[in-house]
């Protein structure tokens, strides 16, 4: 089963001087550290709530010019039994290329619950599409004009 992990990081950035840049910068500073490899981890702005008032605060904490950025990392991992066996494979990943960065697992979801219910729906529109679609491609075959027409032009 697959599995869709949120891993919150908390991401070092220096010498700025708001909050807006901070996150900016922490997010450009994150996809550097992941691609190529994990070019299909998804970069999002973590949110925190003061534990005292339950306030909505930035994700950024902002003193001397130095901040400490939330952002929340998603990935899907495939082919997982339990969501802690996914939540320890995504740190891994995640960890090995975020180096000094700490990481905190906020949620494990499966993924095949949400898209069996799509798939049930889908399943009929693809059968439709390929009959209409091989039907199509003969079509758009006779619609290209050959590679050597085009090269005598």
């Amino acid at each position: 089963m697959d599995r869709r992990v949120v891993v919150e990081a908390a991401v070092p950035v220096y010498d700025v001087s708001s909050p807006d840049e901070a996150v900016r910068i922490a997010i450009a500073k994150t996809g550097e550290m992941l691609n190529p490899d994990l070019s299909y981890v998804e970069i999002e702005m973590g949110e925190r709530t003061c534990p005292h008032c339950s306030e909505t605060l930035d994700p950024a904490f902002l003193a001397a010019d130095e901040s400490l950025v939330a952002l929340e990392l998603e990935m899907t991992v495939f082919d997982v039994d339990r969501d802690e066996h996914a939540a320890r494979i995504a740190r891994k990943e995640i960890g090995q290329r975020m180096e000094n960065v700490p990481l905190d697992v906020l949620t494990v979801d499966a993924v095949e619950e949400i898209e069996a219910g799509a798939g049930g729906e889908g399943s009929a529109a693809p059968d439709d599409g390929t009959t209409a679609g091989a039907a199509g491609t003969g079509d758009d075959a006779d619609d290209l004009p050959e590679f050597d027409d085009l090269v005598d032009e």
